[in-house]
């Protein structure tokens, strides 16, 4: 079993053996945080029990979660307002908010322009969306791609091979994960790729060293735009 922990131990190794390399988690944070004004009225999408929100120093009253899972709402670490919906229908009003963020959100989005549309609805203009999410050119998300089609299998191994809840995978699509695909849909619903970063990350099968050492030289051997994560913002024109 690779938990949590191990990997962080492990990308703490990757960073000290490619100096300037920082994990995906933290280049999605500060890219939050630089879209931050005290003002800000902000929508953790996909909030489920917390995560990022809980890093930021942010004022919670002005800070809205939104989850369709009931169970992760009712369990949310912080007393932020949160509310059940879907992110093709946000329960919000137009033009609320400046800054919106999704941790792993939008793999599983079988139609991710409704979100996006929604998303170009509620934020003001100015407003940014930020994202991390699996890039699908990627060799272990096509890999993922194809077990997501079958949630509970998928589900199975996340439990058995990294020990978190099962009940916590969802079926993925990868509809909205390459870099032509985030264009090409943004565009359509008038929002900016304003910047986006591509990521790797040979630690989610190093089960062991060698794997380890295996995983980084095949990640060394990818091109850009196949690295594993992605990372970025939209934005709503002024």
């Amino acid at each position: 079993m690779l938990s949590l922990d191990q990997q962080n131990a492990l990308r703490e190794q990757y960073r000290t053996l490619n100096p300037g390399w920082r994990p995906a988690t933290e280049v999605y944070a500060d890219l939050v945080r630089a879209n931050l004004r005290p003002s800000a009225r902000v929508l953790d999408l996909g909030c489920g029990r917390g995560g990022l929100v809980e890093q930021l120093d942010h004022p919670l009253a002005q800070i809205v979660g939104v989850d369709p899972d009931w169970r992760s709402l009712r369990e949310h670490r912080l007393p932020l307002p949160r509310v059940a919906g879907h992110s093709e229908a946000l329960p919000l009003a137009d033009s609320c908010l400046d800054v919106a963020f999704a941790s792993w959100l939008l793999e599983h989005l079988p139609r991710p322009s409704f979100t996006l549309a929604q998303l170009a609805r509620v934020l003001r203009p100015g407003g940014v969306f930020v994202f991390i999410t699996p890039n699908r050119r990627h060799p272990l998300s096509a890999l993922n791609g194809l077990l997501g089609r079958f949630s509970r299998l998928q589900g199975a191994l996340v439990e058995r091979f990294y020990g978190r809840a099962g009940a916590d995978a969802f079926a993925t699509y990868y509809r909205a994960n390459t870099p032509t695909a985030l264009q090409r849909l943004a565009a359509a619903q008038g929002l900016e790729l304003e910047e986006l970063h591509a990521v790797p990350d040979p630690t989610y099968l190093a089960f062991n060293s060698a794997l380890f050492r295996l995983m980084t030289r095949f990640e060394a051997t990818l091109p850009a735009d196949r690295q594993l994560h992605l990372v970025g913002c939209l934005r709503r024109p002024q």
